[in-house]
């Protein structure tokens, strides 16, 4: 097993326990009426944090647009489910589910491969 597996695997469940600790808590502070346009809008209260909201944004573009055709040539099904989870979840649990799934769909291709 090469050791970005298990890496990536720990990053993607700290991406996950993260993101949602907070979102959790602003759901709680906004009860019952989720509104996603004013979820975004508090993304730009101030230039640090529309900074990052930029950076993470064209990061997730970037990403949706490389997953599937990636997934698709390395062989690994599923490649649309990637976007979905990073918009639904959080792309910093997303992106690095997928490094870790590819590393090991790769890792047994290559070991099956080998053994032919």
């Amino acid at each position: 097993m090469k050791v970005r597996e298990p890496i990536y695997a720990v990053l993607a469940l700290l991406g996950l326990v993260g993101t949602w600790h907070y979102n959790l808590q602003y759901l709680a502070q906004q009860g019952a009426s989720f509104d996603l346009y004013k979820f975004l809008r508090f993304g730009f209260v101030n230039p640090a944090a529309a900074s990052m909201t930029i950076d993470l944004t064209v990061a997730f573009i970037a990403f949706a647009i490389w997953v599937v055709p990636e997934a698709r040539r390395v062989g690994m099904r599923g490649g649309w489910l990637y976007p979905l989870l990073g918009f639904f979840v959080a792309f910093s649990f997303a992106f690095p589910l997928f490094l870790c799934l590819r590393e090991r769909h790769l890792r047994l291709h290559v070991v099956s491969a080998g053994g032919s």
